[in-house]
C-alpha cells in the first residue's frame, strides 16, 4: 500500500509488516526528463498508484519497483 504524506513523501507498507516514508524530492529536484519533472507539480506528484510490483506515475513516466522502495532505495 501507498499513501502521499507531504510535498513528495510517500509511505509505503509492504506486506511483511515494514513501513519506509520515502522522499521524492531529492529525486525530482535533480531529473532533468521533462516526463519526470513534470512530477515536481505536487498535485500531479499525488496521481500514482501500485501496479504488479511498482510505483507508478501516468503511463509509466516514473516507475520504482516496489522490491528497490523496500530496501530504501530510489
Amino acid at each position: 500500500r501507498a499513501d502521499h504524506v507531504a510535498g513528495h513523501q510517500i509511505r509505503l507498507m509492504f506486506s511483511d509488516g515494514t513501513v519506509r516514508t520515502m522522499d521524492f524530492g531529492p529525486f525530482l529536484a535533480k531529473a532533468r526528463n521533462p516526463d519526470t519533472t513534470d512530477y515536481r507539480d505536487g498535485k500531479k506528484f499525488q496521481e500514482f498508484r501500485v501496479e504488479e510490483g511498482a510505483l507508478v506515475w501516468g503511463d509509466y513516466q516514473m516507475i520504482f519497483p516496489i522490491a528497490d522502495l523496500h530496501r530504501g532505495e530510489i
